[in-house]
């Protein structure tokens, strides 16, 4: 196993991408193989609910799940009638026109925190079909004519905190992290281990489960999987675990020991390193070498930093430094090969959305529909600021020119109308 991890780390350090970094489709949670980067130009700098707006859409129900494109079409997901309704939605790429509203699953509407909600996960799209997870574990597929393909019901979850992790794609396979309890044994609340989380496997053209890989003793996550490699190994956190799997069987590679409860932020890669953090309990950020095997807590951790520790946005690494920002709503710059922090501002605002870079430059958007734009660097140096209306807890998403800001009713498409008719 030591080789297939070797195989797949290039010599310089740096990890081969999961696919074209060509920023011309956002198909899933943060873009390219969840970094919030895209390789796209001449992007918008200022905008506001008056000027620069391409279109804005009014979206029905309640989701905190992302946009994402394909082509001429923008999808994202819904939950109508308290929650109970589950819905994908198609929409126009260049009108904002909504394409078609399907419902694909009715739910039992149960427990969640205030800022979660009954659709937070984010779909991706292989551009055939559209997979979406919702609050209840029900995995679906719709075609892009919103037609329901397969569903998948095989977990049953249950969380107090409600689902917040996200689907991705691995060759034929949609995995999905499950980590909570069940309906029929609701055991999993705060500070409080079981050993059936699970990292679900399931096929995409049938949507049969292909495997299930177990977590062990571990705690309640919501975070969303990258990969390593192309579309190998799956690095995924629960509560108090970070775990590689093997894509294809489920095969857990290695597993490194993060204590911390309710994690949400989103691995990232850099410096040849996956930075991870436990947001929650015992607030840590973790440098870890992905080239290990077994129980790698002791020989992998390359530094830890306890200053600086996201919560809810995932990190942003952008060489050299990596950018987080804490509960307490502070930027942070941090030096990705040492763990030294090199700066910290305080932000105006509250932040769950994660930062996104564009044309290089930073982009944060807080709860209250800011965007603060930034130039990257050993400084903190402020751009320009951008104001929507309507709460904004869902992070943007980029193609063709435009950016994707969808706030508590709406979807905004951000940009001259010339680049969403590219």
């Amino acid at each position: 196993m030591r080789s297939l991890f070797s195989a797949l780390i290039v010599v310089a350090g740096l990890f081969v991408p999961s696919g074209p970094l060509h920023g011309e489709n956002w198909t899933r949670f943060r873009g390219p193989n969840g970094q919030g980067k895209t390789t796209e130009n001449n992007l918008p700098l200022q905008w506001s609910k008056d000027s620069n707006i391409a279109w804005k859409s009014t979206i029905p129900g309640q989701g905190w799940s992302s946009p994402i494109v394909w082509d001429d079409h923008v999808f994202l997901t819904t939950a109508t009638e308290d929650g109970a309704s589950c819905r994908v939605i198609g929409i126009d790429r260049v009108s904002g026109e909504i394409l078609w509203n399907t419902e694909v699953h009715r739910q039992v509407p149960g427990p969640k925190r205030a800022q979660n909600s009954y659709a937070t996960p984010t779909p991706v799209t292989d551009g055939e079909r559209v997979y979406a997870a919702f609050y209840d574990g029900t995995i679906v597929a719709v075609d892009l004519d919103g037609n329901l393909v397969w569903k998948n019901k095989d977990v049953d979850f249950h969380s107090l905190h409600g689902l917040g992790a996200s689907p991705i794609l691995a060759g034929g396979l949609i995995i999905m992290p499950f980590d909570g309890s069940s309906r029929d044994e609701q055991r999993v609340g705060w500070k409080e281990p079981w050993d059936q989380a699970v990292l679900l496997a399931v096929d995409k053209e049938t949507g049969d489960t292909k495997w299930r890989g177990k977590r062990g003793l571990s705690r309640v996550g919501h975070v969303t999987p990258i990969l390593i490699g192309d579309e190998g190994v799956v690095v995924s956190a629960g509560g108090d675990r970070v775990q590689a799997h093997d894509a294809k069987t489920g095969e857990r590679i290695w597993s490194i020991y993060s204590q911390g409860e309710g994690v949400t932020p989103s691995p990232v890669l850099g410096e040849g390193l996956i930075f991870t953090s436990s947001g929650f309990e015992e607030p840590t950020i973790r440098a870890i070498r992905p080239d290990g095997h077994g129980d790698v807590t002791e020989s992998h951790i390359v530094w830890e930093q306890k200053r600086g520790v996201p919560a809810l946005p995932s990190p942003l690494y952008v060489e050299p430094f990596l950018y987080t920002i804490t509960r307490d709503n502070i930027l942070h710059c941090i030096d990705a090969k040492t763990g030294e922090i090199v700066w910290q501002e305080r932000l105006d605002g509250n932040y769950s959305a994660s930062p996104l870079l564009a044309d290089g430059r930073i982009y944060l958007t807080s709860e209250e529909g800011v965007t603060t734009v930034l130039d990257p660097g050993p400084q903190y140096k402020e751009i320009t600021t951008n104001k929507l209306e309507g709460k904004t807890m869902a992070s943007i998403a980029v193609s063709r020119g435009n950016f994707f800001i969808r706030t508590g009713d709406s979807l905004y498409c951000i940009g001259d109308q010339a680049g969403a008719e590219r």
